[in-house]
């Protein structure tokens, strides 16, 4: 039985004929009892806008709405999943708005309008890193959202939030560690999904950080880049074409450590020394 009043999603899949496609990176969850959880904890919804990416079927859509949210913005490149939007849409006079368009070339910013706003998604395969992180580095600070719980891949998800001695520590977690609070909230399996893909899932949940450790972002970039291009060597050699042992002598790190022992605070010294 769904609490909502809609049909089931497999119903709607086959009305519709919503086969997931790969080349969209689409796999949709259908469980009501894991949307559910995927938007708990996204925390209370009552006074946000919710962005949600690649909605699909719907499914996540539904769980935010049953929770609360008041306003919905859903961006589906698909047009097949249109029709389906629009019967949940029905259902929540007012408080669904379904964008036709493609994520990659959406203002997120203006879409918030001023908005308290939550991003939610169940985030395509193939776009959700770059998504993250035009998301963490919007210009503006604090950016236009209050919180994004998103879902990756394990493998992505364990990038993000990567402390300095992991082995998935890496340009992304240094970025994410810069920005924003961090944590994994819980796995999915695959069977969770239709189609099942070939690994297990995470939901992370990020939290802007108030106050940010002084650094261009642009030289951070660079820094990371550089440092982790070439991560099994010394950073004395890894920075050589930025300034090598002059630069981590201004920032005060000894030049024999390793990109993946330097935290997060010391990563922005030499962005600050470049």
């Amino acid at each position: 039985m769904n609490t909502d009043g809609l049909p089931p999603l497999r119903e709607v899949i086959q009305r519709h004929g919503l086969a997931a496609k790969k080349a969209l990176g689409q796999n949709f969850l259908l469980d009501l009892n894991l949307t559910g959880k995927v938007a708990r904890a996204a925390g209370p919804l009552g006074d946000s806008t919710v962005i949600e990416v690649g909605p699909g079927p719907g499914g996540l859509t539904r769980a935010l709405l049953m929770r609360g949210a008041a306003k919905v913005v859903a961006i589906e490149r698909d047009e097949r999943c249109l029709g389906a939007l629009s019967e949940i849409a029905e259902r929540y006079p007012g408080r669904l708005v379904v964008i036709s368009g493609d994520a990659l070339r959406t203002d997120f910013a203006a879409l918030a309008a001023g908005a308290k706003v939550k991003i939610v998604s169940n985030l395509p395969y193939n776009i959700g890193t770059e998504l993250l992180v035009r998301w963490l580095t919007t210009a503006d600070w604090p950016p236009f959202w209050t919180s994004m719980t998103l879902m990756f891949q394990r493998e992505v998800a364990e990038r993000i939030v990567a402390a300095p001695g992991s082995p998935s520590y890496g340009r992304l977690g240094v970025l994410a560690g810069w920005r924003t609070h961090t944590r994994i909230a819980f796995d999915v399996p695959p069977q969770a999904f239709t189609p099942p893909p070939k690994v297990t899932s995470s939901v992370v949940h990020l939290v802007p950080r108030a106050a940010l450790l002084p650094a261009e972002l642009k030289a951070l970039e660079r820094v990371t880049e550089a440092a982790f291009g070439q991560r099994r060597k010394m950073l004395r050699q890894s920075l050589k074409a930025l300034g090598g042992e002059a630069l981590l002598d201004r920032a005060g790190i000894d030049g024999t450590r390793r990109a993946e022992t330097l935290t997060v605070e010391e990563f922005t010294r030499l962005a600050r020394a470049i």
